[in-house]
């Protein structure tokens, strides 16, 4: 039997962030780090000892080798890095506080990897030794060519027999290259086995009429999600991660998941103060792949695993999830203390 190993595909950029909450317009200065939703979940899952791997393409310069060097540093596999391309995505974040919402604004035109090419990377060859294949809708969503590339991925993924997981992630700044979600989306879902995102964002991106479902009625919700199973012939597990905003500061974190014939729920979380939402998301996903590939199916265990993940991630600046699993484990036995591990 294969050990587990993951390979996610997406693109890697400098986050630039303003510090101490600043808006963009009284920053002198920017944070540099780096980060991208699906090499945020290949970090998370190298944290928590799983064999990940992350492919994209970089700029041969100093910026893409030091991207590469933020992989190693991050015990995230890289050996299949195409280096191409003029320039490395970039993204700059103000941080929100209290009732101010937080900020993006994304440069990342005609970077390395929104100009990649059908046929750039050998999936046959990426994929032979993997058990699994993560991406989201914002590679589908950076260029066309970038969406044509993961389809490569996909099929290929889907040949090998591989699970096949997917972050919605809907961007609505990014999807600018003359293509809306209905027309690109479907063909890529067609194989996946877990989709992680809301109904109405499938919804959405299946071309369907939002439903604004209650998450909490167990009566009706499955027939909203076996809308998306229908869609989605490959699909085994739908979940969706429950966040109500109280303000920037203060979010309530739950999740749910829906496998074919039962829904789970994974209790609401409050996560007060908030110190870094962004990558929460991701961190979430990281949660569920490892709770599916180490529980023994488990999925109310994985659920678990996956909220209280985005909770903590909440405590960390910066894009990826620096949390383990023993911290994770803390936070489920009920330990909200906080008390200094001395």
């Amino acid at each position: 039997m294969k050990a587990n190993k993951v390979v996610t595909f997406g693109e890697i950029m400098m986050r630039l962030s303003t510090e101490r909450h600043l808006r963009f317009s009284q920053a002198e200065a920017f944070k540099a780090t780096y980060g991208g939703g699906e090499f945020n979940v290949a970090v998370s899952l190298a944290n928590y000892g799983i064999d990940a791997e992350f492919v994209t393409r970089l700029p041969q310069n100093e910026l893409g080798i030091s991207a590469v060097k933020e992989m190693r540093k991050l015990n995230v596999k890289n050996d299949n890095i195409v280096f191409g391309g003029d320039r490395l995505g970039l993204y700059f974040l103000e941080t929100g506080t209290s009732t101010r919402a937080s900020n993006v604004i994304y440069d990342r035109a005609n970077s390395s990897m929104a100009t990649i090419q059908k046929g750039t990377i050998d999936w046959e060859d990426v994929l032979k030794d993997a058990t699994w294949f993560h991406w989201s809708g914002i590679t589908a969503a950076i260029s066309e060519s970038a969406a044509d590339e993961c389809y490569e991925a996909i099929k290929v993924a889907h040949k090998l027999g591989l699970t096949i997981s997917t972050d919605l992630n809907y961007r609505s700044k990014l999807w600018q290259y003359g293509k809306e979600p209905k027309e690109v989306m479907p063909k890529l879902l067609e194989y996946s086995t877990i989709i992680l995102g809301d109904i109405d964002t499938a919804y959405f991106m299946l071309g369907l009429e939002k439903v604004n479902p209650n998450y909490q009625d167990k009566n009706i919700l499955p027939n909203h999600y076996n809308v998306i199973f229908k869609h989605c012939p490959n699909l085994t597990l739908a979940v969706t991660t429950l966040r109500y905003s109280v303000s920037a500061s203060y979010q309530r974190i739950g999740g749910v998941l829906y496998n074919g014939s039962k829904i789970y729920h994974a209790d609401i979380q409050d996560v007060t103060p908030v110190i870094d939402r962004v990558g929460s998301g991701d961190a979430f996903m990281g949660g569920l792949i490892y709770g599916l590939l180490e529980e023994n199916g488990n999925e109310q265990r994985a659920l678990n695993i996956a909220v209280a993940a985005c909770c903590l991630k909440h405590t960390i600046a910066g894009d990826y999830n620096l949390i383990t699993i023993e911290e994770i484990e803390k936070l489920l036995s009920g330990d909200f203390s906080g008390k200094v591990s001395r």
